[in-house]
């Protein structure tokens, strides 16, 4: 059961996704709908703030702007939110001087000889629409508990809203080295800029955002070498995203029997989202060529709200995939998948893999072939399985763990592995 409705659920996602796609074909009409052009954008409706009038620097991670975050939105254990705009480089081709946004949060007290240690944190799903961009709007409360907890040890927390959200340009959803390179050049930008920071950083994720993490550790010695990445804590991990085909298929089988299912409505919702990645990564690629005339309407709400409003308005309406696609786009979608690999599985820093047993968006032997597989490569893997816990629960309840754990790194204490006693999902 999930906690709120700001979250991922990357297996979902990529079985909505992928059922969707292998199982599209036409059918709806658009009485009374209005359509939406070509190409598909989600920009606006944010401040100034998140629209750079100047040269963007060749150089990534460079500080651009910063302003003071609105009371709300500074976390209770944090003396000072701060906005931030930074140079990056752009995802899909690897070269593109780009903008990002992000936050940083300072906890109270005197900082350290030193400075603060850092938490890089990557967030999990909001949407693909620039309003929903983490440093725009308020935190759900489950994210708010689990930062507030890291602040509360003394580390400071940087976060990136990722490629395209806030700023202009389509956010290329579950796109990892996008992902990664907007993470890299947040802790670049902040380490840089703000004085009362260590150079130390510990980079964290949950979901989509432990997509992110992994990622950015994986991304991180080649792209951001100088980078002092001491260790990646990730939970609910998304792994190999192209082997749930099975999965896929048994799910899109059940609808003709089961009829439309909010279940089915949570799969949709995740499903548009990542269609963005689509005409960001194909050559020429629009999914208007491929929509209904209801599908075209759909997106339009895609492009403007998030997750949750997105959600009820499938169920709303009863959107089924006949509703939406005019065609079968199966091609695509295998285009789509690859970009959510990771680089590499062989971490050059400890990884903490935190899974509940009652995980369900993100089957657990799914997160447990990444670890096991990470451990065959040579990583060093702190797994630990909660018992009773889903996707959500997992976040809060792991940090009897990866506090210590993180502590360690800190520290400059060894992680013990525990590949060794690796074992399937109870």
């Amino acid at each position: 059961m999930r906690v709120t409705r700001l979250k991922l659920s990357s297996t979902f996602l990529a079985a909505a996704l992928l059922s969707s796609l292998l199982a599209a074909c036409g059918g709806g009409n658009g009485d009374g709908l209005t359509t939406q052009s070509k190409t598909f954008t989600a920009d606006g409706g944010v401040s100034s703030f998140y629209q750079w009038s100047g040269t963007i620097p060749t150089t990534p991670g460079v500080l651009l702007q910063q302003e003071a975050l609105p009371a709300a939105q500074v976390l209770p254990n944090a003396a000072q939110g701060i906005r931030i705009l930074y140079s990056s480089t752009d995802g899909d081709d690897g070269k593109t001087a780009i903008y990002v946004s992000g936050d940083l949060q300072l906890p109270k007290g005197t900082p350290p000889a030193g400075g603060w240690p850092v938490i890089a944190w990557a967030h999990g799903t909001v949407g693909v629409a620039d309003i929903c961009a983490p440093s725009w709007t308020v935190r759900d409360p489950r994210d708010v508990d689990y930062l507030d907890a890291w602040l509360a040890q003394g580390y400071a927390v940087v976060s990136s809203d990722y490629q395209g959200l806030g700023t202009p340009g389509l956010h290329p959803y579950l796109h990892s080295r996008a992902e990664a390179y907007s993470v890299l050049d947040g802790i670049r930008a902040a380490i840089k800029n703000f004085p009362q920071l260590s150079s130390s950083v510990v980079i964290v994720g949950q979901s989509q955002g432990a997509q992110g993490a992994i990622a950015t550790a994986g991304y991180g010695p080649s792209y951001a070498p100088e980078l002092k990445l001491l260790g990646t804590v990730a939970t609910g991990v998304p792994y190999q995203l192209q082997s749930v085909l099975a999965y896929l298929n048994a799910l899109t089988a059940q609808v003709p029997t089961t009829g439309f299912t909010a279940v089915l409505g949570t799969l949709e919702s995740y499903a548009w989202l990542g269609y963005a990645t689509a005409e960001r990564v194909i050559p020429n690629f629009l999914l208007s060529d491929h929509l209904t005339a209801k599908g075209k309407a759909f997106y339009s709400v895609v492009a403007s709200q998030c997750l949750g409003p997105i959600e009820d308005y499938i169920n709303q309406n009863k959107l089924v995939t006949s509703d939406v696609f005019s065609a079968d786009v199966t091609a695509w979608a295998t285009q789509v998948l690859q970009y959510t690999n990771y680089p590499t599985v062989k971490f050059a820093a400890p990884v903490f893999v935190g899974t509940g047993t009652l995980d369900t968006d993100i089957p657990t032997v799914v997160q447990y072939l990444f670890a096991k597989d990470a451990c065959a490569a040579g990583s060093t893997v702190e797994q630990h399985y909660y018992a009773g816990q889903t996707h959500d629960s997992t976040v809060l309840v792991s940090l009897a763990d990866s506090k210590p754990f993180v502590q360690k790194l800190f520290a400059g204490q060894p992680i013990t592995s525990n590949c060794a006693a690796l074992t399937p999902p109870p």
